[in-house]
């Protein structure tokens, strides 16, 4: 686990120039970010927050649509939570992907490997659904619910945000979990992680502590860098 500081909570004023990028299959509104009156972000600001991104592997313009979403959801009433986990879907599904942020006490709590669907493509996600199905991954901004025990063990409930583009996630059982697919040790024989039903899966041994952290009312934003 890698553990960055960042300035996140600085930066929200400024996050009207991060433009989502999504392929046009899967295409979600810009997030309309307002001003916050008494936040005042500044160059530095930006720039620490971006060096602190790079550091730990996650493109700034993502982490910049995250930010963007997750202020986003607060102002909706869907999360007061300051944790924000992000997963870039844009890089290789071998590489760690998956960011958990701390906004609060500027640090990132985790940095995992996460699959995706399996008609999402190979070793990078390019295509995303809506469908039930479909078996493929969606993008935009989910909300965690609840867990429960299923047959992957300690899963968790998302709730997606955006019409059309996510929020069929819980009828569709798009949940996270541990799954034996999602380990390093599987890369050499297949070149890239197993891949699930569209549900962003975890390694077996990451999944219940990664779980707990988030559940109940946390933003999960996934994009593509």
């Amino acid at each position: 686990m890698v553990t960055v500081s960042v300035r996140a909570m600085g930066v929200l004023s400024l996050l009207l120039l991060a433009v989502p990028r999504y392929p046009a299959a899967a295409t979600v509104p810009p997030v309309n970010i307002e001003t916050v009156a008494d936040t005042t972000a500044t160059a530095d600001d930006l720039s620490s927050l971006e060096a602190a991104a790079g550091a730990a592997g996650l493109d700034n313009a993502v982490l910049h649509q995250a930010l963007a979403a997750r202020e986003k959801a607060v102002r909706e009433g869907e999360t007061t939570s300051t944790l924000l986990t992000v997963i870039d879907y844009g890089l290789p599904s071998r590489m760690r992907r998956l960011w958990v942020f701390d906004l609060a006490t500027d640090s990132v709590l985790a940095h995992e490997l996460v699959a995706h669907g399996k008609n999402s493509g190979g070793d990078i996600a390019t295509s995303f659904s809506n469908r039930s199905g479909s078996n493929q991954s969606s993008l935009g901004t989910f909300v965690t619910g609840a867990t429960y025990h299923g047959k992957h063990g300690l899963s968790l409930r998302l709730h997606g945000l955006d019409a059309g583009v996510n929020d069929a996630a819980f009828d569709r059982a798009i949940v996270i979990h541990g799954a034996a697919y999602v380990r390093e040790s599987i890369v050499p024989q297949l070149g890239r992680l197993g891949r699930s039903q569209g549900c962003p899966a975890l390694a077996e041994q990451v999944a219940p502590r990664l779980i707990e952290l988030i559940r109940d009312g946390t933003v999960v934003y996934a994009g593509r860098s």
